[in-house]
């Protein structure tokens, strides 16, 4: 038995333990980075669409709207003030941002590499999650994201590019927020409903959105994430309503809901920045 032990031991080695430290080591910081960043954009989402500030975050709950500490916020316990949990989006953000930074360090996109690349996930990670929970681009992540666009996008196709991309997305959005006001007030007119309080199918913050992700993208590649983004807006708006309609309470209602767009636009972006080949056979070569 031992001389087998032997012979295996030759025939495969292990591996050095040195080795083994320095790949758990090169793992750990992208895992950490990315933990990071999930707590970062946990904390802006929580705040930023109640108070367009830094400030420390509240309890959702209405009717409690406690402070917690900041010891309690970032162990994620339930509020002290009425027990309600954290909400599903803060878990799923903080195994999301890990699982991605560890798939950008292995793998970073050409011309981003991995810092920037990671920076401009979690940036638009923020947008989407924001927009889903409260319909809103706001200012400050807009103006924040012009500045972030237009850098990466010089990086990776040069200022010619980032510049009509830019300018593409800011005129192909504002159509399509000029169709949204002609749709809201007909449908507003159709209901019986003030015009001037119908919630609108396409706001300012959407054309923001169009111009960041057009510097982001740049020409002419602007024209297939705004094509393949509408459509995965529709696929989603339509699975909604089938939801709704399923459930016959909601029936009456579900084509009264009006779904955000932007996600969808952003998650067209994601995959043309970083998995390029699962729709390589969409853009001409």
């Amino acid at each position: 038995m031992r001389n087998l032990s032997a012979i295996r031991l030759r025939c495969f080695p292990l591996p050095d333990k040195t080795i083994i430290a320095d790949v758990n080591i090169f793992l750990l910081l992208p895992l950490l980075c990315g933990l990071g960043l999930g707590w970062l954009v946990n904390y802006l989402a929580d705040v930023l669409p109640d108070t367009v500030t830094l400030t420390r975050p509240k309890c959702p709950n209405p009717a409690c709207a406690q402070t917690p500490s900041w010891a309690a916020y970032l162990q994620l316990r339930n509020c002290a003030g009425c027990g309600r949990r954290r909400s599903p989006r803060t878990f799923i953000t903080l195994g999301l941002l890990p699982a991605a930074s560890l798939f950008l360090w292995l793998s970073p996109p050409a011309k981003l590499g991995y810092v920037l690349g990671t920076v401009v996930f979690a940036y638009l990670l923020t947008v989407a999650i924001i927009d889903l929970e409260h319909r809103l681009v706001l200012r400050p992540l807009s103006i924040a994201g012009l500045l972030l666009g237009a850098s990466a996008g010089v990086l990776q196709h040069g200022w010619k590019s980032t510049l009509i991309g830019g300018l593409v997305g800011l005129g192909v959005m504002s159509l399509f927020y000029l169709f949204g006001m002609l749709f809201t007030r007909l449908r507003a007119r159709r209901l019986g409903q003030d015009p001037a309080e119908a919630e609108e199918a396409f706001g300012s913050g959407d054309i923001s959105l169009g111009t960041i992700l057009g510097l982001l993208l740049g020409w002419p590649l602007i024209w297939f994430g705004l094509l393949l983004g509408l459509l995965a807006s529709g696929a989603i708006s339509l699975i909604v309503i089938l939801v709704l309609v399923i459930v016959r309470r909601y029936k009456e209602q579900a084509f009264m809901v009006f779904i955000p767009l932007g996600p969808g636009f952003i998650l067209i972006a994601v995959l043309i920045l970083y998995l390029p080949n699962l729709i390589g056979a969409l853009v001409p070569k």
